[in-house]
């Protein structure tokens, strides 16, 4: 009698434990990732974590890579998070709202007058991208002249306070860099720190993140800091925008691991409230106050995405399970959004077929139908086009050829970049390129 009991004691709790662990193929996504590497798709760091404890943790490429140099990444490589850094800014803002030094409802105008419509302007519609504060730090009239070159906070201030409102404060929902850097300012004054000592002080010695820290400078890989990359035929270090720039909305370096550690204290009320968690993860418009959802595999999780230059990141955590996913990259090829969701897609053990990855074959003789100068009128830019065996390649005005992959005959992209791609005919000898909402006619010169 006891022995039967004891058996069907066991099995239930056989059958409990396995419903309530996630069990996922990892030599499946080790696999995937293998693919990534060895097509020059991606080069990068992911790490799954659940109930704070790391199931996974993969790293693919390299942090420096030339001629004379191979650094491979590893689960301690450190990668600028960009816009990532947006659910950092926030979480300090709700912490000087609970310490009482500042309220939702406290305007602008308080901190920083010379803003349009900053009498207006709430910080909870700033938090939530509803704040109509135009985003010149990404407007070509207003930006620094250089991306390279620092700018002190007076001339990021002064840069910001030229802009225009874009609308009435609160009436319409606009992502805006700029009213984030205005937060980390808003941060600096209020606790009378740097934003550098107040992340250090109120989040990252807080929870133990030991690799979390603003960029203030040029990438330095003597400090395991990875740099940026861009593939055309070989791997090609990308010019870095200066941190300065970035400031409040997108300056944090870190490892997945510390994101997924930052993710899992967040949720687990380490560093704010439940209201002001609940707060941020209040979507209106796709967006919450520092945050927004994703759905992968049927499934809601919350966090952000981030990317500049070549760089990118994306944090996501999904509460009901207490799952964190990171993944950061160096190297933008294939494109983050299917990495993260092909990713999700094992882990939840739905189809998925690994993709190979191989370009769609062109006969030489084809190709050379499209060999040539094209321009277009309106524009004084030319492309030259040429081939190398069976690969076409697409130069620019004082720029190194990049290859052109085959999607179809006529029809080529370049991996990496957000949805260029470029149309032959050569009946008409014209080439049309073509990105989301532009498109353009290049006519063959004779």
């Amino acid at each position: 009698m006891n022995i039967k009991i004891s058996f069907a004691l066991l099995l239930t709790l056989a059958v409990f434990t396995t419903g309530y662990a996630q069990t996922f193929d990892k030599a499946k996504l080790d696999q995937y990732f293998d693919r990534l590497a060895e097509r020059n798709k991606a080069m990068g760091t992911l790490v799954i974590s659940k109930d704070g404890k790391v199931l996974y943790n993969r790293s693919i490429g390299y942090g420096q890579i030339s001629e004379t140099v191979k650094k491979p990444l590893t689960a301690e490589s450190r990668y600028r998070i960009a816009s990532v850094t947006k659910m950092y800014t926030a979480v300090m803002i709700f912490q000087l709202v609970e310490e009482r030094k500042l309220k939702l409802t406290d305007t602008l105008g308080k901190f920083f007058p010379q803003v349009a419509n900053a009498g207006k302007v709430t910080i909870a519609q700033i938090l939530a991208h509803r704040s109509g504060i135009h985003d010149a730090l990404l407007d070509e009239k207003l930006r620094p002249a250089s991306k390279t070159s620092p700018v002190t906070k007076e001339e990021l201030l002064n840069i910001i306070s030229k802009g225009p409102s874009d609308f009435e404060p609160g009436s319409k929902h606009l992502y805006s860099n700029s009213g984030y850097a205005l937060l980390g300012l808003i941060v600096e004054k209020l606790s009378n720190k740097s934003y550098v000592e107040t992340l250090r002080g109120s989040i990252t010695s807080k929870i133990g993140l030991n690799d979390t820290y603003i960029a203030t400078g040029n990438i330095d890989v003597n400090k395991n800091e990875s740099l940026t990359y861009r593939y055309t035929g070989g791997w090609k270090q990308e010019p870095e925008t200066h941190p300065s720039i970035l400031f409040g909305g997108g300056s944090i370096i870190s490892t997945p691991n510390d994101m997924v550690k930052f993710i899992h204290a967040l949720f687990d009320l380490k560093l704010i409230s439940k209201e002001h968690l609940e707060l941020m993860k209040t979507i209106r418009d796709g967006d919450g106050s520092g945050m927004e959802p994703f759905l992968f595999a049927g499934k809601t999780f919350y966090g952000h995405t981030g990317g500049g230059d070549n760089y990118g990141a994306w944090l996501a955590y999904l509460p009901e399970e207490k799952l964190a996913v990171a993944y950061a990259t160096n190297a933008k090829v294939y494109p983050v959004a299917d990495i993260m969701k092909n990713i999700m897609d094992i882990y939840y053990n739905k189809p998925f077929e690994i993709p190979t990855f191989e370009p769609v074959a062109i006969s030489a003789e084809v190709l050379d139908n499209y060999i040539g100068v094209y321009s277009t009128t309106g524009a004084p830019v030319k492309f030259t086009i040429t081939r190398n065996g069976t690969i076409l390649y697409i130069q620019p005005p004082g720029q190194s050829a990049a290859p052109l992959e085959a999607t179809a005959r006529d029809k080529f992209k370049i991996e990496g970049t957000n949805g260029v791609t470029f149309e032959f005919d050569a009946a008409k000898k014209q080439m049309i390129m073509k990105r989301p909402g532009v498109e353009r006619v290049f006519t063959k010169e004779n």
